[in-house]
């Protein structure tokens, strides 16, 4: 269709939000349903191992990506990308409610926390998607970091996910004392 004098101009449709926009809790409920429906397709094909290494691979990569990203962003906006800025930004994976955390160590090269809620957890299996759950956030967390800040060191020993009453994220950089899962 031509647009002549007589006819108004089609308005252009909006720019979608980005998705950064969206809170991250809301990103993976999107992300599961996407991604469970790819993980049933896949293992009647290639089997459930297969078919899990191959959907972990991917949030993996997609986990440094996101990482790097984000480090490069805090480097441009804040002049660097370090534990502490990382710490700043946990905000985003708590935003509504999404996790309760209690910081059990803060420094320049170490920083420990235990999440004693997890609404993606609680989301995954009311969702169904329990099965690959760990696959789809708890997975994330170390490859995030590898993406964000090569250097450190990430350890969890415990994830609700699993069925711990807690999940204990500890992050350290070379040099740094030892931070083996303080209770």
């Amino acid at each position: 269709m031509t647009h002549t004098d007589e006819t108004p101009p089609i308005p252009a449709a909006p720019a979608p939000p980005s998705l950064n926009a969206m809170p991250i809790l809301d990103r993976r409920r999107v992300e599961a349903a996407f991604a469970k429906a790819l993980y049933d397709q896949l293992v009647p094909e290639i089997g459930r191992e297969r078919a899990r290494a191959v959907l972990a691979r991917a949030i993996e990569t997609m986990a440094r990506e996101a990482g790097a990203a984000m480090a490069a962003e805090d480097r441009a906006t804040r002049g660097t990308a370090d534990l502490a800025t990382f710490r700043d930004r946990l905000a985003l994976w708590t935003a509504g409610d999404a996790l309760r955390l209690e910081v059990v160590e803060s420094a320049p090269d170490r920083l420990g926390f235990n999440v004693t809620r997890c609404r993606y957890a609680e989301s995954y299996r009311e969702m169904g998607v329990q099965e690959i759950g760990d696959i789809l956030s708890c997975n994330r967390d170390g490859e995030f970091m590898c993406g964000y800040l090569p250097d450190a060191r990430f350890t969890r020993t415990r994830t609700i996910m699993q069925g711990d009453s807690h999940c204990d994220f500890r992050y350290s950089l070379p040099g740094s004392g030892s931070m083996e899962n303080p209770e």
